[in-house]
């Protein structure tokens, strides 16, 4: 895995025009997903308003256009609010994301508007028979993001398709790539998926601090997926 220097929002804004190339949508990607639903019961701030999100852990791996770390946190849209459809099924808009690749940060930032930022990971795992124990760890110049470690039996799950629809609300004008109007994406595809324990530690100064108070819901590891994204 890379290691990048980490961004934030303070970097120079003409940071857009000197990002480095990214692969043309839709990205071809395959790796494995470590995902766990919360359910936040009040709302924590503007951005993270009541209801259902999803923080997860993703390693992105060859024959994908970039392999990266990535953690990310999205909730489901409500009914009613801006992004929202008539179906049965509401999209996800990604709220907090980082990797560590440069590319993926200006390419995400860029086709689809959602908000990623760089910061380092660290990530052990080792099997036992058909059982996997993986930790991984998230850091932001040196300060805790999140951590997790997770316990599945994966590699002994059938492959399932599955889909998402993604809407980002669009990046302040004043950050990389900002200053448009909402986009849409999504993804479809298919993977290994079993149910996981898991067991988080948000950082109580960080920036998913506000995860702290929400209770989780269920884990699942998906693991050889392959999708396309955009």
């Amino acid at each position: 895995m890379t290691q990048d220097s980490p961004a934030t929002p303070d970097d120079d804004a003409d940071a857009g025009a000197t990002a480095p190339a990214y692969p043309a949508a839709p990205w071809p990607l395959q790796g494995s997903m470590w995902l766990t639903l919360f359910r936040l019961a009040r709302d924590a701030d503007e951005a993270h308003p009541a209801g259902v999100y999803g923080a997860a852990f993703v390693d992105y791996t060859e024959p994908s256009p970039l392999t990266y770390s990535e953690l990310l946190v999205s909730r489901l849209v409500r009914r009613g609010e801006p992004g929202s459809v008539g179906g049965r099924v509401q999209p996800g808009s990604i709220t907090d994301i980082w990797v560590d690749s440069p590319a993926s940060m200006a390419g995400g930032r860029a086709l689809w508007a959602i908000p990623k930022w760089l910061c380092d990971f660290d990530m052990e795992s080792e099997q036992r028979g058909p059982v996997r124990r993986t930790r991984w760890a998230a850091s932001l110049e040196r300060r805790p993001i999140a951590a997790a470690r997770f316990t599945d039996v994966s590699a002994v799950a059938p492959r399932t398709p599955f889909g998402l629809a993604l809407w980002q609300p669009g990046l302040p004008a004043g950050e990389p790539q900002g200053g448009e109007g909402p986009k849409q994406s999504g993804m479809r595809g298919s993977g290994r998926s079993l149910p996981a324990r898991a067991h988080w530690e948000i950082d109580p100064d960080g920036p998913l601090a506000y995860l702290r108070a929400a209770r989780q819901l269920a884990s699942v590891r998906i693991r050889d997926f392959r999708i396309d994204f955009g």
